[in-house]
């Protein structure tokens, strides 16, 4: 009877190994780190494209808040007209010129407690400015002569100040007193110059208020 042979692996020996050339290795190498003075150029390079840039970046920004503050007044000034139809109540739309604020309100007297009556401030470089109301109504005929629209005694803010309202009724129509136009004007450079402005005023219809762009005065 025969052994059947052992399966051996065969075994390299370290002798029998062949040396790898140099020339095939390969290094990785890391690299290199900046320099002090590398740094220091770029953060010099850095300071100066900022401050190069930065009287750019703040008109920027100032355009955004007007027309962002212009944007949502007009949007107030649809939902007033849509409120007082719905409600069959009068809304107002109120600016205080002095504080910088604005707001919608039921007119007083129709609701005890406006839980939809909602305020807003202008920013620090914003201001109002409110011209007088249109000397014809559509039809041509003369403003009445009453001045119920203006001399509501609760057309004061919560501080006493005077402010002036746009009425939007349910029949659809805005009060034949309420402003043309309401201006919102952003602080200029210095004082001798205006900045720019925007004015929301009433349609040629004189059934809704649209913006419109004014070019400042240099």
């Amino acid at each position: 009877m025969k052994a059947s042979p052992q399966q051996t692996t065969p075994v390299r020996s370290e002798r029998g190994r062949r040396p790898v050339p140099r020339s095939a290795i390969r290094v990785q190498r890391l690299p290199s780190a900046f320099t002090l003075i590398e740094l220091i150029l770029v953060m010099a390079l850095i300071t100066i494209v900022v401050g190069v840039s930065m009287p750019s970046l703040k008109g920027f920004f100032k355009g955004r808040d007007l027309d962002s503050e212009a944007r949502r007044f007009l949007s107030l000034t649809r939902y007033a007209a849509s409120r007082s139809v719905a409600e069959g109540i009068p809304i107002e739309l109120y600016v205080d010129t002095q504080q910088r604020l604005y707001g919608l309100r039921a007119q007083a007297g129709f609701l005890e407690n406006d839980t939809k009556r909602v305020q807003y401030k202008l920013p620090e470089d914003l201001s109002f400015e409110v011209t007088a109301a249109p000397a014809k109504k559509v039809s041509g005929e003369e403003n009445p002569d009453d001045d119920t629209d203006l001399a509501n005694p609760t057309d004061v803010s919560a501080n006493g100040n005077p402010i002036k309202t746009i009425r939007f009724y349910s029949d659809g129509f805005i009060g034949s007193k309420s402003p043309a136009a309401i201006i919102l004007r952003q602080r200029g450079a210095d004082e001798s110059a205006e900045g720019d402005a925007v004015a929301i005023a009433q349609s040629p219809t004189r059934l809704n208020y649209e913006i419109r762009t004014i070019q400042p005065q240099r």
